[in-house]
Order: structure tokens, then sequence, then C-alpha cells
């Protein structure tokens, strides 16, 4: 039987879900990004998680540092968090997203939209590729 490969970060990205339905229950789409970047901040502190805001992380290309990125939060100083507040996430927000993401040292980055009508987790991870 073969077995399922564990998921990665499960305990803190099923809390970081948590959170932000909480604050999609609560406020939908109808504020501007700002005021749910912090009511977010103040719900994942509540479930225990650290959260490290608009930090600097390095980005990197064939070994070398060659500029910075300032994701919108870090949890647990494993996950990094980008928030959107648009109509829906394009095709382009989620490339550079990731092409953040593989230029860092982090595995995983959720890429979140407080949409019109719904709320978008787009989990995206950069990690095999990264090791060969």
């Amino acid at each position: 039987m073969k077995k399922v490969a564990d998921f990665l970060y499960e305990h803190e990205t099923y809390l970081i879900r948590k959170a932000l339905f909480k604050v999609w229950n609560q406020f939908g789409s109808a504020y501007k990004e700002s005021v749910i970047d912090r009511a977010l901040t103040f719900e994942l502190q509540k479930l225990g998680l650290k959260v490290e805001d608009q930090k600097k992380i390095e980005i990197f290309y064939d070994g070398k540092k060659v500029g910075e990125y300032v994701p919108d939060k870090i949890i647990n100083g494993i996950i990094l968090l980008e928030l959107k507040r648009k109509s829906f996430l394009t095709k382009q927000d989620k490339y550079i997203f990731w092409n953040y993401l593989r230029g860092s040292t982090y595995k995983l980055g959720l890429l979140v939209n407080f949409g019109d009508e719904r709320l978008e987790i787009k989990r995206i991870v950069y990690d095999r590729a990264r090791r060969r």
C-alpha cells in the first residue's frame, strides 16, 4: 500500500485557513486590504501563531542575493502569506507569487484573495524543484 506524503506544514496551514475563514465570515469583501490585514494578524495570534508583518526576505538567483521581497506576513517563520483584495486572482498574481517563493528559501506560501464573491486561497509549494 502506498503511503500518502505528509502535508507540508499541515497544522499551521489548518490554523491559518481557520483564521482566514473567520475574518472572511465577519468582513467578506467589505473592507480594504489594510483592515483585513490587521484583523487577520489579530486572529492568527489568537490561535497561537507567530506573525511577522512586512518583514523583508532575501531573494536569490544562482545562489547570490539579488534583491528583497516584503510579503504581507510570515507565519511561524516558515510560511509566506500574501493578501489581496480584488475581484479575482489572475494567473499573473499566482505567477509573481510563485517566483517570489522560488527566489526565497521558503517552501510554502499562501496567496489569499478576499474577493468580491468568495475567499480564494491558493496553496503554493516550491520545494522539490529547488533540490534539482
